[in-house]
């Protein structure tokens, strides 16, 4: 089971629309997923969903935690 699942309300993955290949592809952040209690299925959150490219459901790290807090204060939001 995921470290992040003890905090229910936090997604424990992420969802990429990932375009090309290798070290050209080009990853956007497109949703959230949350993992069941019996770590068996997801409920997954899109905020938006791609016509191309691929669909890669990552669990989130701290490394993207700490992104995430970067990319809020520089956009205004709140962490």
């Amino acid at each position: 089971m995921s470290k992040n699942s003890s905090n229910s309300n936090r997604p424990t993955h992420a969802i990429w629309q990932v375009n090309g290949e290798g070290d050209k592809a080009r990853w956007t952040r497109i949703g959230a997923a949350w993992m069941h209690k019996d770590v068996k299925g997801a409920n997954l959150k899109f905020e938006s969903f791609p016509l191309m490219g691929r669909i890669v459901v990552r669990e989130i790290t701290e490394q993207d935690q700490a992104g995430d807090a970067f990319n809020n204060q520089a956009q205004g939001g709140a962490e």
